[in-house]
């Protein structure tokens, strides 16, 4: 017996150090840009999980910087179509915290989007080690991945870190068969929160569960956590830090840890908020104390959190009657904590984080504008990777939106993708004479993505592709590939949503909607439907609607796309983009 069990331990390691080898491992920080999610200044930071720069050290307190170096909040993204994946990472802290679990504290947690931009979770039950020491190595192991996309280069994997422990080193590693790339750092404004350590993630069950990560997860927006435990003392030199980062909205959650100093809460407020201004116009949502759920039965920290407030609400009214603009606040009875919602009378339960971040959901929803229509929720999409990575042009997109100015923005999918102009993709100009004789010398940003349905269209604006230019005229040709998921009534309701999210973010630009082009087998259901969205349009005197379809059909009137003028039924040819132009020409003068 003896002798079998040896045999089956030897096989065993043996088996294990073959898995190893067979396996091909990637650092996030290798490379000249860190692929470190949810921070500022990640280029500066460099090859390390911190949240603040190393110059941060000399001005903060130890506390301060010890806790910065906590990677809370920071996340890690990669395609791939691996079937396994398992991730490798020292931690230099304790594994665990008495309020804590050891997931939280020194673990993972894991997300999968497929092509269509829809987002699960990944569980590796009972296929992780802690080791015993500090210095043993940490590893997570996912299995079983299955894929059902339009393409072969797999999902986007959104990797969590964790809560209350500091990485030193993590590799990821995949089949050596398969695809693996790190997905681009977004370049959108983030939501910067400064807080306590309910902020950094205590007492979330694992990393995904603290309502930071819950808000990056549900608006799929770059959150920033600042959380610090038991030290958002707000610290002037923390709001040096905080104001030299171009947020799309800051978050000031202090209350909690500002008991003891409740005399100064006022005048730190005050002297925070007029170090962000002075370089953000970004809304500023001041945060009171979320209160302690024994207080009831504990008269002297009742009166804790109650002090606090009457602080935070006097510096509140006090840049109101300054005409501080864009300062917005979150009350206690908000946040709305329960019994149940705490672990110790202090920190949030799983049940906690979700009411923080519902409470905050709202606030943000009014503050940013953001109100998603429920059957076109804004989603991502990766429908052709072999063709062109949708990330990565979100980003060009933003990028010349902010350095440009265009005068002109065509929105749409592959039909003007793949037309011409700027930011540009060589591969396919499919129309790029009709474009210059169209467009000359102007200025023009083409913000058509291959495969792009309205819920994609939606999703880009709200992540700021119009943010940051003044066009004068926005094009926008879509929902032929809502075509074979939405009826045509609609397909019009997503049309017209677009039309009015178009019309806030850029009130001064003339809206051109051009209808849908007629295509290969579906000409009489696109006629039905264009003539739908023509009775619809409402009466606004800058929105238009634009019609090249009798410019792409037969003349023989029998209703037919000539198919001289496409490539494939779908997508124009230099000629067809010629046609179509002579319908545009006209919007421009």
């Amino acid at each position: 017996m003896k002798k079998l069990h040896s045999i089956l331990l030897v096989a065993t390691l043996l088996l294990g150090q073959g898995l190893w080898a067979q396996t091909k491992w990637y650092n996030p920080l290798d490379g000249d840009t860190p692929n470190i999610q949810g921070r500022a200044w990640n280029k500066e930071i460099g090859k390390s999980f911190n949240r603040f720069p190393n110059r941060a050290q000399s001005t903060l307190r130890p506390a301060v910087w010890e806790l910065s170096t906590n990677s809370a909040g920071l996340y890690i993204e990669f395609y791939t179509n691996a079937p396994s994946i398992t991730v490798k990472y020292l931690c230099s802290g304790g594994r665990t915290l008495p309020n804590l679990t050891t997931i939280a504290v020194s673990g993972l947690d894991m997300y999968s989007t497929d092509c269509d931009g829809i987002t699960n979770w990944c569980a590796c039950p009972a296929a992780y080690t802690f080791g015993s020491q500090a210095t043993d190595t940490i590893s997570f192991r996912y299995r079983g991945f299955a894929y059902h996309n339009t393409h072969q280069r797999g999902n986007k994997y959104r990797l969590f870190l964790p809560l209350y422990n500091t990485v030193t080193h993590m590799e990821i590693g995949v089949p050596t068969d398969s695809y693996f790339k790190f997905a681009p750092i977004t370049i959108e404004r983030p939501i910067l929160v400064y807080g306590t350590s309910i902020a950094q993630g205590a007492s979330a069950s694992r990393p995904a569960m603290a309502w930071t990560n819950i808000l990056q997860r549900r608006f799929d927006m770059p959150v920033i956590n600042l959380g610090f435990s038991g030290n958002a003392l707000m610290d002037p030199a923390v709001y040096d830090l905080i104001s030299e980062v171009d947020a799309r909205m800051f978050i000031l959650d202090c209350m909690p840890n500002m008991s003891q100093i409740h005399d100064s809460i006022v005048s730190r407020t005050l002297a925070g908020v007029k170090k962000i201004r002075s370089k953000s116009k970004a809304p500023i949502l001041l945060v009171e104390n979320d209160g302690y759920m024994y207080g009831k039965t504990n008269a002297s920290i009742e009166n804790e959190c109650n002090i606090t407030n009457i602080e935070i609400k006097k510096a509140y009214n006090q840049l109101i009657a300054d005409s501080v603009k864009d300062i917005y606040y979150l009350t206690k009875e908000e946040i709305g904590l329960t019994p149940d919602s705490q672990v110790d009378g202090w920190h949030a339960s799983d049940i906690g984080m979700q009411l923080y971040a519902d409470a905050y959901t709202k606030k943000i929803e009014q503050i940013l504008h953001y109100h998603p229509m429920p059957l076109f929720a804004p989603v991502t999409q990766r429908r052709e990777p072999d063709t062109y990575e949708w990330a990565e042009r979100h980003n060009a997109v933003i990028s010349r939106n902010r350095t440009a100015n265009p005068e002109i923005v065509m929105i749409g999918n592959s039909i003007t993708h793949y037309w011409a102009g700027e930011p540009t993709y060589t591969p396919r100009q499919w129309g790029l004479q009709a474009w210059k004789k169209l467009f000359g010398k102007r200025k023009v940003t083409n913000m058509g993505f291959g495969w792009d349905r309205i819920e994609n269209v939606f999703w880009r604006i709200y992540h700021g592709e119009l943010d940051d230019c003044h066009p004068k005229h926005i094009c926008m040709n879509i929902g032929t590939n809502n075509l074979q998921c939405n009826t045509n009534e609609e397909i019009v309701e997503g049309i017209l949503g677009l039309a009015q999210l178009i019309r806030e973010r850029q009130p001064q630009a003339k809206l051109h909607i051009i209808k849908i082009y007629p295509r290969r087998d579906q000409e009489g259901r696109v006629a039905q439907l264009n003539e739908l969205l023509a009775t619809r349009l409402p009466h606004d005197n800058m929105i238009d609607i634009t019609d090249a379809t009798a410019k792409l059909l037969l003349p023989d009137g029998s209703g037919k796309i000539d198919e001289s003028l496409f490539r494939d039924g779908l997508h124009p040819n230099e000629k067809g983009y010629s046609r179509i132009i002579e319908v545009l020409r006209p919007l421009f003068k």
